[in-house]
């Protein structure tokens, strides 16, 4: 992943909606979610909802697709796995780091 590719990433997580809406479809997974439903489950006008939904979508964070007369939005999670990989490909100094289950952090240094 390309440092320019990250930035932009982590420039449209660091919105607290965006966020939220990110986090949402992540926890609907796959089958992906309508705007409208979005919305509605969000409490955020439509408008709103549009205009990040395109900042998340610009940052490769969130896929579109037309299913009849409705878009479904996903969380691209290739793309977020490779944020995650970049941000972590040097922890613990290469070594293997504790399982989360024992530790209260990810890596235990």
């Amino acid at each position: 992943m390309e440092i320019k590719d990250v930035t932009r990433s982590l420039a449209a997580l660091a919105h607290d909606l965006r966020l939220q809406i990110f986090r949402a479809l992540v926890v609907v997974g796959q089958q992906g979610i309508t705007p409208g439903t979005m919305a509605e489950h969000l409490e955020v006008p439509a408008a709103t909802l549009s205009f990040h939904l395109k900042e998340l979508t610009n940052a490769g964070l969130v896929t579109q697709e037309r299913h009849g007369r409705n878009l479904i939005y996903r969380a691209s999670f290739a793309h977020m796995n490779a944020l995650l990989g970049y941000l972590t490909a040097n922890c613990c100094q290469g070594e293997a780091c504790l399982p989360a289950a024992t530790t209260s952090t990810a890596c235990q240094c």
